[in-house]
């Protein structure tokens, strides 16, 4: 059976619709009944980040040296960003919201999500999970990464002013949110969520447009995050891109680009 131009190797359904696995020109793909992949694996060499989207969450690691902490990821999907935060960071601990069970076993099953003593995996909502744990959890993570679609697009228990809010106070004053925003600039969702995420931070945000798609990745950083200059980043995104194999200088020019208004909260000139 082929499918999206590709082979399909996996189809099930469970309450919330179908999941489908395509591989085509040995990349393996995470479908939710649409042409849009949720994760894609490359066969050969399955630690490789493939999508452009999920690269560019990794910018992070520009503004943030260190991951000795915990780590809380909204949104597992097929475990793209979860391998490699456990691959990369042996001393960080990492909790997975997902909210179908189907997707985590998909995920262990087809991308080598690894079963690791440092990784919890809770099935249920991200944004009902995240609101009530605002006094328990309170500046309990150093990185936030959510990343949470469905076929439709971007999770609504995600899309509210309070949901932002708690995502702040659950992370370390020094803590730094990124999301995948989906839509381009012209989306009235993204628009909304940019303007709830800039007010909610003082306006420490940033954005990094995915090049040739229409996600934008938005990072927002905590009030005691420190201030980095241009030159001391361009430097690290060398070193980085080295170390990676990712694209961190196009990254950062990218960002300089784009974000004439916020560029000075966050970046030292």
């Amino acid at each position: 059976m082929h499918k999206y131009n590709g082979r399909v190797v996996h189809q099930s359904h469970d309450e919330d619709g179908i999941i489908e696995i395509v591989e085509i020109e040995g990349v393996r793909s995470l479908h939710f009944g649409s042409d849009s992949r949720q994760s894609s694996m490359l066969l050969t060499n399955p630690d490789k980040l493939v999508l452009g989207y999920v690269r560019a969450m990794t910018s992070w690691l520009l503004f943030k040296d260190s991951l000795a902490d915990e780590v809380l990821i909204i949104g597992l999907g097929g475990g793209s960003l979860t391998r490699h935060l456990l691959q990369h960071f042996p001393d960080c601990r990492l909790k997975a919201i997902e909210s179908r069970k189907s997707v985590v076993k998909i995920a262990r099953s087809y991308f080598n999500l690894p079963y690791d003593p440092r990784l919890k995996i809770i099935i249920g909502d991200g944004g009902q999970y995240v609101r009530p744990r605002t006094e328990t959890h309170q500046e309990r993570y150093s990185l936030l990464l959510i990343d949470a679609f469905d076929h439709d697009g971007m999770a609504q228990s995600l899309c509210s002013e309070a949901f932002f809010d708690a995502c702040k106070l659950l992370l370390k004053k020094d803590g730094l949110l990124v999301i995948n925003l989906w839509g381009g600039a012209g989306n009235p969702l993204f628009q909304t969520c940019a303007l709830w995420i800039g007010r909610i931070f003082n306006w420490k945000i940033l954005f990094l447009p995915v090049q040739g798609r229409g996600n934008i990745i938005c990072l927002a950083f905590n009030e005691n995050f420190p201030l980095f200059s241009m030159k001391y980043l361009r430097t690290r995104a060398l070193a980085l891109e080295q170390k990676y194999q990712i694209e961190f200088p196009t990254f950062l020019k990218d960002i300089k680009k784009h974000n004439a208004s916020t560029l000075h909260e966050v970046i030292k000139f």
